[in-house]
């Protein structure tokens, strides 16, 4: 006998991480304080909505290149500001660190997200020269997973700078999205699922994915990771997949902060 999934809890990080109701007012204070901290960075625009601007943080020499990093919030909530000391460990290897920030649900489709983020990281690649590294958390690791199909809204020649990238508890599938109380405001129909999610399409030729997740995370963001690793090992492309010890959704992203972490070596390389 079958049992029903309950999607809601299947997404819900907060309900079984302690302490977590602290997060967000956290994550704000640690992001004011890393602006504040003398580091050298400034804001861009890159579009006419108001939500449409991105922040770069920069190496204390030449750049070895661009390293993006999109946050998550389920599409709904947060934005660049509260994750700005995610930038430190890319930052201390050298590279210039762009975290964008787009339009939230219910005022934009996950579409017009994809079409953001596209549209900020080439901006970026126009301030910054050298190869570009991607990384995304959550939802942010879904909107740079879309980088890498085969439909990617990234111009050829910022493409051909793309190196690798890295989906940290990133959403691959969206169908079970539209099961979940959170659609009322993200309006997901059948359609645009299919044109959303990465493990329903092509990845782009030149992909270099990394699927990284935490063992200690809800089921369903490893069922996503070993998704777009297990659909995509059948292209011929570098796609590697990473559980990262008993990391839960929020812990796994703190090796970001770290020049010597394994994560900010697989967001940026050894060098």
């Amino acid at each position: 006998m079958s049992t029903k999934t309950d999607w809601d809890d299947a997404y819900a990080n907060m309900a079984y991480v302690a302490g977590s109701d602290a997060f967000p007012v956290m994550w704000k204070a640690d992001g004011a304080a890393y602006r504040a901290s003398g580091v050298q960075w400034n804001e861009h625009s890159y579009g006419s909505d108001p939500r449409e601007r991105l922040d770069i943080f920069w190496p204390e020499a030449q750049p070895k290149g661009l390293a993006v990093f999109v946050h998550g919030g389920y599409w709904l909530r947060t934005g660049k500001s509260d994750w700005s000391q995610f930038a430190e460990g890319a930052r201390q290897r050298g590279w210039a660190v762009c975290l964008p920030q787009y339009t939230l649900a219910p005022d934009a489709r996950i579409s017009q997200m994809t079409a953001q983020i596209g549209r900020a990281i080439s901006s970026a690649a126009q301030l910054v020269s050298g190869p570009i590294r991607l990384a995304g958390h959550s939802a942010g690791g879904h909107l740079v997973s879309r980088m890498m199909c085969e439909d990617t809204p990234l111009a050829a020649d910022v493409m051909e700078r793309a190196e690798g990238c890295v989906s940290i508890s990133g959403l691959h599938d969206l169908r079970p999205i539209m099961r979940t109380e959170m659609n009322h405001k993200l309006a997901l129909d059948p359609g645009e699922v299919r044109q959303e999610s990465a493990a329903l399409k092509d990845p782009h030729r030149a992909a270099r994915m990394t699927a990284w997740v935490g063992g200690g995370e809800r089921p369903e963001f490893i069922r996503q990771a070993r998704l777009l690793h297990n659909v995509w090992s059948g292209f011929d492309i570098e796609i590697t997949l990473h559980i990262d010890g008993t990391h839960d959704h929020f812990s796994v992203i703190e090796g970001l902060k770290d020049p010597q972490s394994a994560l900010t070596t697989c967001f940026v390389g050894n060098e």
